[in-house]
């Protein structure tokens, strides 16, 4: 069923409730998500991107049904990912000679995955497409936001930006504007993209962000590739964005921790209890990785100005949950941020050393050599283990 964006131009996606898992099993979807693609119908009909694969046939046949086939002029791949190009294959199927607008690298992606000689269509940032009623296709490279054949392509007289993977997020939602969900929901989910997605291409993005600013282009709705459309004050997630593209940080330090016969987890909470002694307006947060889901702590990790991890020793080194999850912050190339570290041990010790390795390693400055205890704390080193935290909020 096809949802009116604005005139001549519909939503004909898919919203998926049951997704929890995306990217394999590298990011968590609680709210689901939906894959977003436009159908526009002015003298000549654009199709902007399609669908993942599992649902190719129920999106090949629901477009049918708004549209003979044969009648699409035009198809823009904004990015070859297989969320947004899944369908591609049955669609060509029934329209093999239809152009395919997508950058240079977009040609290798979509190639290389479904190696189909297509109708390709080679553009570049400034190009132009007229659709009709004098209204163009301008298309916007984006590489690396968040694959390097990602672009965006705007609507000339409408004002809509169609920005892919930009200003998404994985949100399961039938209303589809902005204005119409819970606006809580709307940016943790934003954020949790942002963070999780988009934060290793921050420089990137600044320069993008400049570079769509000085086109001078009105944009007054912002059509994403997951999540809601933005037509509600669309300039607002733009404005986010500008924010967490510029080593984003809030007053919070976030403390993570894994533990085995929870003597860590007992430094844990004594840190978390000196920090929040010796700076009464920081936000505290204290997550077990082994029962927290990894995409929503890398999320309050993006918040923090420090974040304090904590293992115990085993086998010379560290519980692999937070060898993990330090490699996966590692990933994201967190800036300016500062770290400690913290642990227990019953014999060699190595926990808060390799720990500052892999921390260092990741782009986090050392507050110190961290905090290690002998066996399980008594009362005199949770004391110890108090006023660590309480160093860690005044470093």
């Amino acid at each position: 069923m096809k949802k009116l964006v604005k005139n001549n131009v519909h939503w004909v996606g898919k919203v998926d409730w049951e997704l929890r898992k995306f990217h394999g099993d590298e990011y968590s979807t609680h709210n689901g998500s939906t894959y977003n693609s436009y159908l526009i119908q002015e003298e000549k009909n654009v199709l902007i991107d399609t669908v993942w694969m599992p649902f190719a046939k129920q999106f090949v046949d629901n477009l049918a049904g708004e549209i003979e086939l044969d009648k699409i002029d035009y198809i823009v791949a904004n990015h070859g990912e297989v969320d947004h190009s899944g369908a591609l294959p049955e669609l060509m199927k029934h329209i093999p000679d239809t152009p395919i607008y997508c950058t240079a690298n977009a040609v290798k992606s979509l190639k290389g995955q479904y190696h189909q000689d297509w109708n390709f269509r080679v553009v570049k940032t400034g190009d132009k497409l007229d659709i009709g009623n004098g209204k163009e296709l301008i298309f916007v490279e984006m590489p690396l936001l968040h694959w390097p054949d990602s672009m965006a392509t705007y609507m000339t007289n409408d004002n809509i930006l169609f920005s892919n993977d930009a200003f998404g997020q994985h949100y399961a939602t039938e209303s589809i504007f902005n204005d119409l969900v819970d606006q809580d929901d709307l940016m943790k989910e934003s954020m949790k993209y942002y963070a999780n997605i988009l934060n290793p291409f921050n420089q990137i993005l600044r320069k993008k962000l400049e570079e769509v600013i000085s086109l001078g282009l009105t944009i007054d709705i912002i059509a994403t590739s997951h999540g809601v459309v933005w037509r509600d004050n669309p300039m607002q997630i733009v404005e986010k964005y500008s924010k967490w593209a510029n080593n984003y940080q809030e007053n919070q330090i976030t403390v993570i921790y894994d533990t085995m016969w929870n003597g860590t987890r007992r430094l844990a909470e004594r840190i978390a209890e000196g920090i929040g002694l010796a700076d009464p307006d920081v936000v505290v947060k204290v997550f077990n990785i082994a029962k927290s889901d990894e995409n929503d702590v890398i999320t309050e990790v993006f918040k923090s100005k420090t974040a304090v991890l904590g293992s115990p020793t085993i086998n010379n080194s560290i519980l692999h949950s937070m060898a993990g999850f330090v490699h996966l912050m590692k990933e994201l190339k967190f800036k300016n941020k500062k770290a400690a570290s913290f642990g227990c041990y019953g014999w060699s010790g190595e926990s808060t050393k390799v720990l500052n390795g892999l921390l260092q390693d990741a782009g986090f400055e050392l507050i110190d050599e961290g905090f290690k205890n002998l066996w399980n704390a008594d009362k005199e080193q949770q004391l110890k283990a108090i006023e660590y935290g309480k160093k860690i909020a005044m470093a």
